[in-house]
């Protein structure tokens, strides 16, 4: 196989997909097909000169998060993250994993939702993939060290992760994590590594989410109202609404503007200031 097989399958996947594939704006003239590797490094939440780099050969032990941001950003089939594992050196995740395929109809609908925040999390609410309105509106979550990029272990073991949330919904939000995180863990294998490593993470760290946990309340999240506080755009109303997908267990979460609220129109000015990083 040819010395830089990896920068070569990834230039290739990149140069065949346009913008709006991603959920990024589309029009304008482009002096080279498909995507800028730019774009590609914010998708996949990489610094364009580590993507560059990659993408030339000058990395030689990439990261397993690394490939599986730049899988999802660049819409790759199960095959073919496989197959960019295997070109890396790197076994292929395991199903269950954080770092496992997100479900094709999951990123389908994650870039068809162009102006509605919306990310997908697996059965444990780890999120694995996100759109341009939801990074707009909540920073990015995805391909983080450890836990960090599950939303039960930040909301407890990070304080400063619920500063965008009204202080008067804390406990319900709390209380809701640690019932949806007993659901989770009880559909997972009973060796199952990172779901019981999570656990035992938070039991350690949080005399909140112990007191929680001893109350064996197992309930999976559903639809719920919910005021995110943004420091551009200030409080968002919005209806956080989750979809199941029942092939995988991920799950497709979505923040739509409530009835009579302002907050459409704040999604569109973060979409405009998100816009101009490519202008």
């Amino acid at each position: 196989m040819e010395d830089n097989a990896l920068g070569e399958f990834l230039r290739h996947r990149r140069e065949r997909l346009r913008p709006e594939d991603v959920g990024l704006p589309g029009g304008g003239r482009r002096r080279t097909p498909g995507l800028r590797r730019e774009e590609v490094a914010s998708l996949a939440a990489l610094s364009p000169d580590y993507y560059s780099r990659l993408e030339q050969g000058r990395v030689r032990a990439p990261s397993a998060a690394a490939l599986t941001s730049l899988a999802r950003a660049i819409r790759l089939t199960g095959d073919e993250q496989d197959y960019l594992f295997r070109l890396a050196g790197q076994q292929p995740p395991e199903p269950r994993s954080p770092l496992a395929h997100v479900d094709p109809a999951m990123m389908y609908l994650l870039d068809a939702l162009e102006h509605t925040p919306a990310q997908a999390a697996d059965d444990l609410l780890t999120v694995i993939a996100q759109n341009r309105a939801a990074r707009n509106l909540l920073g990015i979550w995805t391909g983080l060290p450890g836990y960090e990029s599950n939303v039960t272990w930040r909301w407890f073991a990070d304080p400063a992760s619920r500063d965008s949330n009204d202080p008067a919904e804390h406990e319900r939000i709390g209380r809701a994590y640690a019932a949806d995180l007993r659901a989770g863990v009880a559909q997972r294998p009973a060796g199952d590594r990172f779901a019981h490593g999570l656990v035992a993470d938070l039991l350690g760290r949080s005399a909140e989410f112990r007191e929680l946990w001893a109350q064996q309340q197992v309930v999976s999240l559903t639809s719920a109202p919910k005021l995110i506080r943004h420091p551009l755009v200030g409080e968002l109303d919005l209806q956080c609404d989750v979809v199941l997908s029942p092939a995988t267990g991920h799950r497709l979460i979505l923040f739509r503007p409530r009835p009579g609220s302002n907050a459409r129109e704040q999604i569109a000015f973060l979409d405009v200031l998100g816009s101009q990083k490519f202008a």
